[in-house]
């Protein structure tokens, strides 16, 4: 299935985008997140909580490996980056990917296996030379992640990607 590739110029960007995508979300959704180091993966996590109505601060979940906020939704923040591929397969999540909330998983490229067969996968990348730009590519697996994913786009940037 397609997806698109959205040019955010800026965290508040980021946040926006994932904000609008929290709208279009509804419970045992999984969200999977990859990227490298600092391209705005908890950024992305921030905009989705705010979407969700999420109150309080939101951070990534390093040590803990899972945080959960409740808010619209109950939402189930995952962290794998500490975690080798064979122990992110084993770490029991899931009571949280096929529960009631909406489930964010963070560097999901280190367990692949975790996530159920519909999803929304969404890779994240810095644009050299362009310190604050992220490049986001939304790929949806599963009818329902093509239909939250539909209408997102916001404008072209003139390279083939648009601006969100």
């Amino acid at each position: 299935m397609g997806g698109i590739s959205l040019l955010s110029r800026s965290a508040a960007e980021t946040q926006e985008l994932a904000r609008r995508l929290a709208a279009r979300l509804g419970g045992g959704d999984v969200v999977a997140l990859a990227g490298p180091l600092g391209a705005g993966k908890t950024c992305f996590v921030q905009g989705l909580c705010r979407g969700l109505e999420v109150a309080g601060r939101v951070k990534s979940p390093s040590f803990a490996l899972i945080n959960e906020y409740r808010g619209r939704l109950p939402v189930y923040h995952f962290d794998l980056y500490r975690l080798a591929a064979a122990e992110a397969a084993d770490i029991g999540g899931e009571e949280y990917l096929y529960g009631p909330g909406v489930s964010v998983v963070e560097w999901a490229d280190r367990a692949p296996g975790l996530l159920p067969p519909e999803h929304l996968w969404v890779e994240m990348a810095m644009v050299p030379g362009r310190e604050t730009e992220r490049l986001i590519r939304l790929l949806p697996r599963g009818a329902h992640f093509v239909a939250a994913v539909d209408g997102l786009g916001g404008t072209n940037d003139g390279e083939g990607r648009r601006r969100t």
